[in-house]
C-alpha cells in the first residue's frame, strides 16, 4: 500500500541536516536570546494530514518531522509562547514546498495582529528573519507558495526573552485577590466559587469592532466580547496550566447563543467537548462541566439573532464537579423508542390515517432538498392499500422478515413534477423490503443518486424515468425481483445487482450494468451500452430493521456473507443470516451527546441512528468487531469541529449502513475512515462492509473535507455509495466547498459495487490498494475549475475521474462512466477520463466519457487512448476494454 503523503524532493534546508546518533538534529543555533517556541502550543489554518504532518511537528525540535498545509496561498501557522515576550528573530527550516512571500505577525491576545516582518523573495532552505517586536503569539502568514503544494516547514523557531514589561511589585497593603489558576488538587466534590478566567489571556475566532476577547474575562460587566455574524465562532481562555474544570458561567448580551459547546484542551490544539447546550435563552447561563484542561473554549453552534455572539463575561470554575450531569460511562441504556420521525403501521391502523401521514411528509419533503426533515415509514406484515409518494430524506420499508410479508397495493412512487419532470435531482430517498402491487400495473421510481431500491418485489412493471420523460441520472437496485418489464428510456445509467428481472429490461442510454442478475440483457457494449456479469462476487446484503413477531419486539437482521452470487436471497426461502434483538443496540436520538454513542460502542453495543440530524463535535469511533451501525430515514451526521465524522477500526465484520455524512464548515480529514493508515489485518472471512453510505460536501452549508471516504482496511466491501461535492445549493464554489477526493482506497482486496463519486477537485476516486475490484462507476467531474491552467498537475490537463496508482499491479473494473460540464470555463480540456498503470494485471472493461452539451472536452477516454468526447451532440466516447496499453 502506498503512503498517504507523497514523497517530494528534499529542499536545500533539508540537505543541511546533521545526522546525530540516527536522529535528524537541528543545526547549531546562533548565539543570543532563548529559544521560546520548542514544544509550545501551536495551531495552523490547515494540516495536509493530521497523522503525518501536524502543526506540532514544526516546533518539536526534530528535523525529520514537518508541518504541511493545504495547497493554497493564504495559510498560516502560529505558536503560543505562553506570555508576552520580546522577540528577536525567527528561524525557518523549509521543506521543498516553501514560501516565496510571507509575513511574520505578532499579537498579545491571538486576535489582533500586527506585521513585524515581511519576506518577498524567499528561496527556501533556511530563512533567518529579524523581528524586533513583542507579543505572546507569533504567526507565520503565507502570501505566495513556490510550488503547487501547500507550505511545509521542518521547523519554526522563535528566539527572544520572555516578558515585555515587568510586572509591578505587589503592594503589601492591597487586599488579596483570587488566584486565577487555583490548585486543582482540592478535596473531591469541591467546585471553587472563584473565577479562574479572570484577566487570563483570551482569544477568539473573530472580533466585531473594538469588542476584543479580553473584555469577556476582565471582571467588568460593562465591557463585552462580540464576534462576527456567523454561527461557527468561538472564544477561549488560557488558564495557565491544566486544571479540573467543574463549570462555566456566561453572561450574555442580547446577541446570545441558542446552542453552543464547552470544550477543553490541554494544548490548545486537540479539543474535547465537555458540555453541550441546545436550548440557550440568553441572560445568565450556568453550565456544569466535568473535565480538565488548560484551555476552555465556548464554541458557537447556533445564534439567536442575526448578529454574532456577544458576552459580557465568561467565568470558569475549577475543582471537581459535585453533580455530574451524565451517568457513568458504560451505563447507557439499550433498546427503546425509535423517536418521533419513525412512523410504524400494522394491519389494524386505519388506511386513512396512514395515507394522511404519508401525504403530509411528502408535502413537506417533495422539494425540500437541503432541509432537516427526516422520515422513516415502517409497515409491519400485512396488506396496505395506500399510495406512498417518496420525497427527500424519506425511507419506506417493510418491517417483515422477507419482502412478501408486506404488500403495498397502491404503489410506492418517486416522480419529478417538483422539478419540471427532470429527475436528475431526485436524491436521498429509499424503498426496501416489501412487495409493491401498483394499482396501475406500472410502478415508478424516477431517481438519480443515493436512492436505493433493495429487497423489493414489484408485481408489475417498473419505470425508472419520470412520467414527463425528463432526464434521470443513475440509480441502484439490489436483491429485488421485478415481475414485469423495467423501462429505462431517459435514465442515463443504472446498476442492478443480484436480482431477478423476470419481465426483462427495455431502454439503454449511456451505461447500464448488471451483475448476478437473472434475466438481464447480455453484454453488448459499446452499442447498446450494456455490461453484464453472470455473478457479482463476495457480497453481504445490507442489514435491516424488522419486527420479530416471535419475540414481539424489533430486531436487526444481518444477511450472511456470500460468494459468487446471483439472484435474490429470499425467493427460495428466507434470507440466511443472523437476527440481533434491539436490546443489543443503543438507539441514538439526534440530541444525544457524543459520549453516549461512543460509550455504547466501547461496551460492545450496536448503534441504531433514528431519523434526524446529529451535530457531533467528536468522532464516532467504531472499535469492536462485528458491530452494526444502522441509520433510519437518512439519519445525518455533521461534524462540527473539524474531526473525522466516523472511524472504523481494523477489526472484523463491522457493518455501516444507511448513514448520510454532511461535511461541516470546519474542514475535516474525512467523513468516514475505514481502518487506519497501515492497516494490514486479513478480513477475508468476515470483511467490513459499508452499504448505502452517502457523503455531501456543500449544498446545505459550505462544507469542507480533505478526502470524503478513506478505506484502509483490507477486504472491505463497498456496497453502493454516493460521495458528492455539491454543485448547487448553499455554500458552493471552487474555494468554498473544498474537497480533494471522494473515495480513496488504500486497502488490498477491496470490492466496490455501485460507486457514484462526483465533482471532487482532484482524483474523484484514487485507488492505491492491490487487487481492487469495481462493478459500475458513475462520475461527473467538478463543474467549477476556474481554468485549465488552475486545474493542471504534473503537465496533465485536469484530474482523471478514476485513478489507479502507478505502482498497482492488479485491478479490474467494469462499467465506468465519467461526464464533464464545465460551467466556469467551458473551454477546459481534460486529457483522460481514467488513468491506470500499463500492466497485464490491470484490466478495465466498458469505459466511456461524455461531454454534456459540449461544455468541456475529454481528449481521451483512458491513458491517452480512445476518441475525444466533445461537441453539443453529447455523444459518448467509448473504449470496450483496456489493459497494458491495448484496447479492445
Amino acid at each position: 500500500m502506498r503512503s498517504p503523503i507523497p514523497a517530494r524532493a528534499v529542499g536545500a534546508g533539508a540537505m543541511a541536516l546533521a545526522l546525530l546518533g540516527g536522529t535528524l538534529a537541528l543545526p547549531a543555533l546562533a548565539a543570543g536570546p532563548d529559544l521560546l517556541s520548542q514544544g509550545a502550543p501551536v495551531t495552523a489554518s490547515s494540516v495536509e494530514n493530521p497523522d503525518y504532518t501536524p502543526a506540532a511537528a514544526a516546533v518539536d525540535g526534530d528535523l525529520g518531522t514537518r508541518w504541511s498545509s493545504a495547497a493554497s496561498d493564504d495559510q498560516w501557522i502560529q505558536v503560543d509562547l505562553g506570555e508576552v515576550a520580546t522577540i528577536d528573530r525567527v528561524e525557518l527550516t523549509w521543506e521543498a514546498a516553501y514560501g516565496t512571500a510571507y509575513t511574520v505577525q505578532v499579537s498579545d491576545d491571538g486576535a489582533t495582529w500586527s506585521d513585524a516582518a515581511t519576506v518577498t523573495d524567499g528561496d527556501g532552505g533556511t530563512d533567518v528573519v529579524d523581528v524586533g517586536a513583542s507579543g505572546r503569539y507569533l504567526r507565520l502568514q503565507g502570501v505566495d507558495r513556490a510550488t503547487g503544494y501547500g507550505y511545509s516547514l521542518w521547523e519554526l523557531q522563535v528566539f527572544g526573552t520572555l516578558g515585555a514589561d515587568p510586572e509591578p511589585t505587589p503592594d503589601p497593603t492591597d487586599e488579596p485577590t483570587t488566584d486565577p489558576t487555583p490548585d486543582p488538587t482540592g478535596e473531591p466534590g469541591t467546585c471553587d466559587d472563584g473565577n479562574a478566567a479572570l484577566d487570563r489571556p483570551a482569544t477568539a475566532s473573530s472580533t466585531e469592532g473594538p469588542w476584543a476577547a479580553g473584555y469577556a474575562v476582565d471582571g467588568d460587566t460593562g465591557t463585552r466580547w462580540s464576534s462576527e455574524p456567523s454561527d461557527d465562532e468561538w472564544i477561549q481562555v488560557d488558564l495557565g496550566s491544566v486544571v479540573d474544570v467543574c463549570g462555566v458561567d456566561l453572561s450574555w448580551e442580547a446577541a446570545y447563543g441558542s446552542a453552543y459547546e464547552v470544550r477543553l484542551s490541554d494544548d490548545g490544539s486537540s479539543w474535547t467537548t465537555a458540555a453541550t447546550v441546545t436550548d440557550g435563552d440568553g441572560g445568565d447561563d450556568t453550565v456544569a462541566v466535568d473535565g480538565s484542561g488548560r484551555y476552555v473554549r465556548i464554541a458557537g453552534v447556533d445564534r439567536a439573532t442575526g448578529y454574532g455572539y456577544s458576552l459580557w463575561e465568561l467565568v470558569v470554575h475549577t475543582g471537581e464537579a459535585t453533580d455530574p450531569t451524565d451517568p457513568p460511562m458504560g451505563s447507557v441504556e439499550t433498546g427503546g423508542d425509535l423517536g418521533p420521525n419513525v412512523h410504524v403501521y400494522d394491519a389494524s391502523t386505519p388506511t386513512q390515517d396512514i395515507q394522511a401521514e404519508l401525504d403530509a411528509a411528502f408535502t413537506q419533503q417533495e422539494s425540500d432538498q437541503f432541509g432537516e426533515g427526516r422520515y422513516q415509514f415502517l409497515f409491519k406484515p400485512g396488506t396496505y392499500d395506500v399510495q406512498a409518494h417518496v420525497g427527500f430524506y424519506t425511507s419506506v420499508s417493510g418491517a417483515g422478515r422477507d419482502p412478501d410479508d408486506v404488500d403495498v397495493t397502491g404503489g410506492v412512487w418517486a416522480d419529478a413534477q417538483w422539478f419540471g419532470g427532470n429527475a436528475t435531482q431526485n436524491f436521498w430517498r429509499s424503498v426496501e423490503n416489501l412487495k409493491i402491487t401498483p394499482f396501475t400495473g406500472d410502478d415508478r421510481w424516477a431517481v438519480s443518486q443515493a436512492a436505493p431500491m433493495r429487497r423489493v418485489h414489484v408485481d408489475g412493471n417498473l419505470s425508472i424515468h419520470s412520467s414527463a420523460y425528463g432526464w434521470a441520472s443513475g440509480g441502484f437496485i439490489a436483491d429485488s425481483k421485478i415481475e414485469g418489464q423495467v423501462n429505462g428510456y431517459t435514465q442515463q445509467q443504472w446498476y442492478t445487482r443480484d436480482s431477478n428481472l423476470a419481465g426483462g429490461w427495455d431502454g439503454t442510454l449511456w451505461n447500464m450494468t448488471y451483475s448476478g442478475v437473472e434475466n438481464a440483457p447480455p453484454t453488448t457494449f459499446p452499442e447498446p451500452a450494456v455490461t453484464t456479469l453472470e455473478h457479482t462476487g463476495v457480497i453481504r446484503e445490507k442489514p435491516y430493521l424488522y419486527w420479530d413477531e416471535s419475540a414481539g419486539d424489533w430486531a436487526v437482521f444481518v444477511p450472511e456473507l456470500r460468494e459468487n452470487t446471483r439472484g435474490t436471497t429470499w425467493e427460495n426461502g428466507s434470507t440466511p443470516g443472523e437476527s440481533i434483538p434491539l436490546d443489543e443496540f443503543y438507539v441514538a436520538q439526534p440530541d444525544d451527546e457524543e459520549w453516549k454513542i461512543n460509550a455504547a460502542l466501547d461496551q460492545g453495543l450496536n448503534v441504531l441512528f433514528t431519523p434526524g440530524v446529529y451535530r457531533l463535535a467528536d468522532t464516532v469511533e467504531v472499535t469492536q468487531p462485528d458491530t452494526v451501525v444502522l441509520g433510519l430515514g437518512y439519519a445525518t451526521i455533521i461534524p462540527t469541529a473539524g474531526r473525522t465524522a466516523m472511524t472504523v477500526a481494523d477489526v472484523d465484520g463491522v457493518k455501516v449502513a444507511s448513514i448520510l455524512f454532511d461535511a461541516g464548515e470546519t474542514e475535516s480529514p474525512a467523513m468516514l475512515q475505514v481502518g487506519s493508515a497501515g492497516s494490514s489485518a486479513d478480513h477475508a472471512d468476515d470483511p467490513i462492509s459499508i452499504h448505502d453510505v452517502f457523503v455531501r460536501v456543500g449544498g446545505a452549508v459550505a462544507g469542507k473535507v480533505e478526502s470524503a471516504i478513506v478505506v484502509d482496511a483490507d477486504d472491505t466491501i463497498i456496497d453502493h455509495i454516493w460521495s458528492w461535492r455539491g454543485d448547487h445549493g448553499e455554500g458552493i464554489g471552487w474555494d468554498v466547498n473544498t474537497a480533494d477526493h471522494g473515495l480513496v482506497v488504500n486497502g488490498d482486496d477491496v470490492s466496490a459495487y455501485g460507486l457514484f463519486v462526483e465533482h471532487y477537485q482532484k482524483y474523484n476516486t484514487l485507488w492505491n490498494g492491490e487487487r481492487g475490484r469495481t462493478i459500475f462507476y458513475q462520475n461527473e467531474l467538478p463543474y467549477d475549475p476556474p481554468s485549465v491552467e488552475d486545474w493542471t498537475h504534473d503537465g496533465i490537463r485536469g484530474w482523471a475521474a478514476y485513478k489507479v496508482a502507478d505502482d498497482v499491479t492488479e485491478h479490474e473494473a467494469w462499467g465506468l462512466g465519467s461526464y464533464c460540464v464545465f460551467t466556469t470555463d467551458d473551454s477546459i480540456t481534460v486529457d483522460n477520463g481514467f488513468e491506470v498503470p500499463d500492466t497485464p494485471g490491470v484490466r478495465m472493461h466498458s469505459l466511456l466519457t461524455v461531454s454534456l452539451g459540449g461544455a468541456g472536452v475529454y481528449e481521451h477516454v483512458i491513458n491517452g487512448v480512445g476518441p475525444q468526447a466533445s461537441g453539443t451532440e453529447t455523444v459518448p466516447a467509448k473504449v470496450p476494454f483496456y489493459s497494458d496499453g491495448a484496447t479492445g
